[in-house]
């Protein structure tokens, strides 16, 4: 059943969100870290400056609210009103990718598992980085992983992560990993930055669920090749999608998701939000876009609810739970609040 305030016609699941870290941009950061090191503070403070320009211009161009400088309250506080934006939206789940890691987002995740998803996040070549993950879902009862990969020099298909995709595969979860800029960071370039460097490990781990959010992020045609040749790579939708507006040819929202239903078919395509801040909350404005989108190209109702809901299901194992069957025997209940 949809949702009471969804006003669509088949629930949603929010494949991809974010819980508010403290602080949003910490001091840790190892992109500052490193161009601070390089070039020093003053020089970072000019970047910021430009960064910070282009954020502003996107929330104006949204009428989204400035964020908040640290979330309000404790953890808990922040969960209760994620908890009231599920509900307000009514959303079947949200899945928060990231949460200022494992162990935190684990105990907000329990305090709500019937509206809360929470993914490892953890770095991919930090020693231990498989047994990290077979931690955060075994015990923990995270139940996918996420990768930024733009943010490591080192390339996702060294075979030093072979460890980390064979524990993947065993526990039978999903990966999702961003590609393209990263707007809070301003990086453009790297050697993760084109989807087309998970093809080697997509190819040879064909048990994992990878997923690539943002309609490929600037790199739809590179997506697209991906998908093409590996029926194990899916695509989020999350996002504004706002770097169409930068691609060399013209391109909009129902386009490009024509190519992907041409290319995939929609059991390949999952709704995402991106959500992450408040006040804004739920970005329900992308949903809006994005269903709109839908039925300017005559997606089935069927199609639909696979999209906005029945494929994050299956990826996440909660099609089986909710008809009483143990949904994936590797992960254990969330703990306790």
């Amino acid at each position: 059943m949809p949702g009471p305030a969804t006003g669509l016609p088949m629930p949603v699941l929010d494949f991809h969100a974010h819980f508010p870290a403290r602080p949003a941009s910490p001091p840790g950061d190892p992109v500052r870290a490193e161009y601070v090191r390089r070039h020093g503070e003053a020089r970072w403070a000019v970047v910021q400056k430009w960064l910070e320009a282009d954020l502003a211009a996107w929330r104006a161009a949204w009428g989204f609210p400035e964020p908040e400088p640290e979330p309000q309250g404790g953890d808990a506080e922040t969960a209760a009103r994620w908890a009231q934006e599920v509900e307000r939206h009514g959303l079947a789940r949200v899945v928060f990718v990231t949460g200022g890691g494992n162990d935190r987002l684990a105990a907000v995740v329990g305090s709500r598992p019937d509206l809360f998803v929470g993914f490892a996040h953890h770095d991919p070549f930090a020693p231990g980085a498989a047994a990290e993950l077979e931690r955060a879902v075994v015990h923990l009862g995270l139940r996918g992983y996420k990768i930024i990969a733009p943010l490591h020099r080192q390339r996702l298909d060294d075979d030093r992560l072979a460890p980390l995709w064979e524990t993947a595969e065993r526990l039978g979860i999903p990966v999702l990993v961003h590609f393209g800029p990263l707007r809070y960071q301003g990086i453009v370039a790297g050697p993760n930055i084109s989807p087309l460097v998970l093809q080697d490990v997509a190819r040879g781990f064909p048990g994992i669920p990878f997923v690539v959010p943002h309609l490929g992020c600037g790199y739809p045609r590179e997506l697209l090749h991906l998908m093409w040749v590996c029926g194990n790579v899916s695509v989020d939708t999350s996002g504004s999608n706002e770097w169409m507006r930068w691609m060399p040819y013209d391109l909009d929202l129902s386009s490009l998701l024509r190519r992907f239903l041409d290319t995939a078919g929609a059991e390949r395509i999952i709704f995402g939000s991106d959500s992450s801040w408040f006040p804004r909350g739920f970005a329900r404005r992308y949903l809006d876009e994005q269903f709109r989108a839908c039925c300017e190209l005559g997606v089935s109702d069927e199609d639909l609810r696979l999209i906005f809901f029945g494929n994050a299901t299956r990826l996440l194992g909660l099609r089986k739970e909710a008809s009483g069957q143990p949904a994936n025997p590797a992960i254990a209940k969330p703990p306790p609040p």
